[in-house]
C-alpha cells in the first residue's frame, strides 16, 4: 500500500511563493515518476510538473519559469511556486506512477488560493 500525504498549501498574494511537499511511504518500487497536478473550480485536472527517480523534469508551459519541481531519495517531492498568479489557484494533488507495475496513486489534495 503506497500513502502520499501533502503540506504546505495555503492563501498568498499574486507575486508571492509557497512550497509544496509530498512524502510517499509504503512498498514503493525504486523506478517511479512523482508529479504535481492541479484542478481548479470547473476544470480537468491538469499536469502541472513531474519528475521522473532518473531525475527527468517535465512543466506545464503556463509555469515553466516559476515553479520548481525537485525530489529527494526517499520518495519526497517538492513544488517550489514562485511568482504566483491567481490563475495558479487550484487543488494541488501529489502523484506517483510506476510503469512496470502500473501502479497511480494520489494524494488527498492540497488547496492554493492566490489573491490579486
Amino acid at each position: 500500500q503506497v500513502q502520499l500525504v501533502e503540506s504546505g498549501g495555503g492563501l498568498v498574494q499574486a507575486g508571492g511563493s509557497l512550497r509544496l511537499s509530498c512524502a510517499a511511504s509504503g512498498s514503493i518500487f525504486s523506478i517511479n515518476t512523482m508529479g504535481w497536478y492541479r484542478q481548479a473550480p470547473g476544470k480537468q485536472r491538469e499536469l502541472v510538473a513531474s519528475i521522473t527517480s532518473g531525475g527527468s523534469i517535465n512543466y506545464a508551459d503556463s509555469v515553466k519559469g516559476r515553479f520548481t519541481i525537485s525530489r529527494n531519495p526517499k520518495n519526497t517531492v517538492y513544488l517550489q511556486m514562485n511568482s504566483l498568479k491567481p490563475e495558479d489557484t487550484a487543488v494541488y494533488y501529489c502523484n506517483l506512477q510506476v510503469r512496470l507495475t502500473r501502479g497511480d496513486y494520489w494524494g488527498q489534495g492540497t488547496q492554493v488560493t492566490v489573491s490579486s
